[in-house]
């Protein structure tokens, strides 16, 4: 569809558009940012931002009561943000929007995330994790407990990380509760919980709360602060498989921002298991993959969907002893180097030997 198809359209018939058009090509989220004379419609597509069209202001915002409409928003209220999200129907699945918007210069800004099953619910073999990243985490799903952490930026699939290791264990005999914010994917056979703060059921209080259901497998969305750290922990010291996310920049991060937090050093470092730190990088295209190709890598054409790029740290005695000691990350890396651990640069490596990415999409995501 062209630039000026876009243009034309209704704001309804754009809606419908835009959402199909989406599906199809793998948007992850939808950018309306009113300027002065227009509206700037953008997408991310595999992680980067593309401009897709400009808009008329008329035809924006028809989209917009259109989308307040559908997601239950206030339509009269533009001078302050609001959160809902509406779900469509896209082939052989239903599609969840998560829509936000807030008051801008020019007019009220408005994203929308598309929460995809087919994206999102995806086996942990096709998420493109190196065999043996793939074979560490398959074993590590199985533990009886412990505490299992990835850690990235927003966007860097962490979640589809966390439900693709929970459906390695679905059925077998465990009983599995999530407690996320929100339940972006619907997850058969296990039970998930959504954080509600208006009505005091935090990540902390739920964790909390879950530990009373007889769990085998925890799933807490995000860890933020020391009273969830520590219950997840303890969590991971008294039987249970603990799962969840944090955001730092690599994965041996992860051990003195927990730290810092307040937890326990003395339990922290029984309770860890392992820490994947991850991005997402384009890959290329089959035709950009054959050798004597003159794709340009910082065309988008170069680039047909995004794989994984991982950094996995096991927690070994020699580490826990680091860890018991709180020393540096510094310290606790050069002991996992001699051990085999890799950092994502490294991995972008053996990817750009592999011509599974290039070196431009390695260097714009990894630290």
């Amino acid at each position: 569809m062209t630039e000026n198809k876009w243009e034309s359209l209704d704001g309804q018939t754009l809606l419908n558009e835009l959402e199909q058009y989406s599906v199809k090509e793998g948007i992850s989220d939808i950018h309306f940012s009113p300027e002065k004379t227009f509206v700037r419609l953008e997408i991310r597509l595999h992680g980067v931002l593309q401009k897709l069209a400009d808009l008329t202001e008329k035809n924006y915002i028809q989209l917009v009561r259109r989308v307040k409409f559908s997601s239950k928003l206030k339509l009269n209220v533009q001078n302050i943000p609001q959160d809902g999200q509406y779900t469509f129907e896209a082939p052989g699945r239903t599609v969840n929007i998560r829509v936000a918007t807030i008051p801008s210069r020019f007019g009220e800004t408005m994203t929308l995330r598309l929460l995809d099953p087919k994206k999102g619910i995806v086996p942990l073999v096709d998420l493109g994790f190196p065999k043996e990243i793939h074979e560490s985490l398959s074993s590590l799903a199985q533990l009886p407990n412990g505490l299992i952490l990835v850690t990235g930026p927003t966007g860097s699939g962490k979640t589809t990380t966390l439900y693709a290791l929970l459906q390695t264990i679905i059925g077998r005999e465990r009983n599995i509760i999530t407690l996320e914010n929100p339940i972006e994917y619907e997850l058969p056979g296990i039970v998930q919980s959504q954080v509600d703060e208006e009505h005091e059921y935090t990540f902390a209080s739920g964790l909390r709360s879950i530990l009373r259901h007889d769990p085998d497998v925890i799933l807490v969305g995000e860890i933020r602060d020391l009273e969830t750290a520590q219950t997840a922990v303890d969590a991971a010291l008294t039987g249970h498989l603990v799962f969840s996310t944090l955001h730092t920049n690599s994965a041996i991060e992860s051990i003195p921002r927990l730290l810092s937090m307040g937890v326990s050093p003395y339990t922290f470092a029984p309770s860890l298991r392992a820490i994947l730190g991850q991005r997402l990088v384009r890959t290329l295209s089959d035709e950009c993959k054959k050798d004597g190709s003159n794709c340009d890598p910082l065309e988008h054409s170069t680039y047909c969907g995004q794989t994984a790029l991982p950094e996995l740290l096991i927690i070994t005695p020699e580490i826990r002893e680091l860890i018991l000691l709180n020393e540096t990350a510094t310290v606790i890396e050069q002991q996992a180097k001699k051990e085999g651990y890799r950092r994502m640069p490294e991995w972008g490596k053996i990817y750009i030997k592999e011509k599974v990415t290039t070196a431009s999409e390695v260097m714009r995501v990894s630290v």
